[in-house]
């Protein structure tokens, strides 16, 4: 399995993981296949390293002086096991301090099924009638509009005059996006942790994603993959549900690495991305699509200005989820009910310039709980002479 980008030789890679020694995270870097200790006094979290005005030249200064402490290949290895053991060196998710932050409704493929959720009141019975019937009236239209033009208030006038409106197309094509709290600072879950599926749900699907490192002064610093998992059941029934169908314990996955931008790569690079999912099933179910960026319905500079300013700010900085075009309708079982995951489902989330994303399916209770939160981090960084 290649968890680097294609051109892992020039990329930047950072990221966290567990120390066993330590009992806590280092902040690390990838070069030539191998795992290096960044951190120090002067940047001991993720959040330190994205403040700096070029981290970038930072890291790159910094890596005749790091320690090596493991090949990326051990590194996956010990992580693959799923939850993996404490006195093993594994992934972490690459962000610390930073709220996760995400974006809904920003594909036009996506737009349509969540209005169908919310038709269907979550009942996936109802998907497929609905499905033609949105199709039939909205077709392909909206994904060629762009978000709050007076050609998007036309054709919500039209959708009004159909009866076929939405808060789903409200955030859609309107003026203003859906930026909402997926996760709490470090309870996001890294490459080859177990990804939690709360068992309240039986109809709910990966949304791959890019995600964007974003500090404190709104600057986007690199990029890395997500996986928003998604309960279409919970949210369906109800919009208000929303903390419920996304905020559950290990339900944010985000990794491997923060690509970070540099003379080789940039936010053009990425809005030019394409993003691959492949799902495979213990009962021999498998599921591959592409999405490509350049379909998104906002630009990510205008997602990042919505969701930080004069009027809402985040000293600690953010990741920012950009939404998905993956809904997948592909029946697994029951003719007309579309996908829905099942417990021991391997999902794998890639782009060729930022990597691969890897984790299996568990209920959420069965996954490994969260224990270690802002407090736990300043007393370990404390103990380690680093705050």
């Amino acid at each position: 399995m290649q968890i680097l980008p294609k051109d892992a030789q020039k990329a930047m890679l950072v990221g966290r993981i567990w120390h066993p020694q330590h009992q806590g995270p280092c902040l690390v870097v990838v070069q030539d296949g191998d795992i290096y200790d960044l951190t120090s006094i002067d940047i001991p979290t993720m959040r330190d390293l994205l403040e700096l005005e070029d981290c970038t030249g930072y890291v790159a200064a910094r890596l005749g002086k790091a320690e090596k402490l493991i090949s990326v290949d051990a590194l996956m290895a010990n992580s693959l096991k799923g939850d993996a053991d404490k006195q093993q060196i594994h992934f972490l998710a690459p962000c610390d301090r930073q709220a996760v932050k995400a974006c809904g409704v920003t594909f036009a493929s996506s737009m349509i099924e969540r209005v169908i959720e919310e038709q269907a009141a979550g009942d996936p019975a109802r998907a497929e009638a609905i499905r033609k019937r949105c199709q039939a009236i909205i077709g392909t239209r909206l994904s060629d509009l762009e978000a709050g033009s007076a050609a998007a208030q036309k054709v919500k006038e039209a959708l009004i005059a159909e009866n076929m409106w939405s808060q789903y197309l409200e955030v859609g094509i309107g003026p203003d996006a859906e930026v909402f709290t997926k996760a709490q600072p470090l309870s996001a879950i890294g490459w080859g942790a177990c990804a939690g599926l709360h068992p309240a749900s039986s109809w709910n699907n990966p949304e791959p994603e890019i995600v964007l490192a974003v500090n404190s002064r709104g600057q986007i610093k690199g990029v890395t993959l997500g996986n928003d998992v998604n309960l279409r059941d919970i949210e369906g029934r109800s919009a208000l549900l929303l903390g419920k169908a996304k905020d559950n314990n290990a339900s944010c996955v985000i990794g491997p690495f923060i690509r970070l931008f540099d003379a080789d790569f940039d936010l053009d690079r990425v809005r030019g991305a394409e993003l691959r999912l492949e799902i495979t099933g213990e009962d021999g179910f498998e599921l591959e699509g592409e999405s490509l960026m350049r379909e998104i319905s906002r630009d990510p500079t205008d997602l990042v200005a919505q969701t930080i300013g004069a009027n809402h700010q985040y000293p600690d900085g953010f990741m920012l989820f950009l939404g998905t075009m993956f809904a997948p309708t592909k029946d697994r079982g029951v003719k007309g009910e579309g996908f829905t995951h099942k417990t021991g489902d391997r999902v794998s989330i890639s782009s060729a310039d930022i990597g691969l994303l890897h984790n299996q399916m568990k209920l959420s209770a069965d996954c490994q709980p969260w224990t270690f939160g802002l407090a736990d981090l300043m007393r370990n960084l404390s103990a380690r002479g680093l705050v």
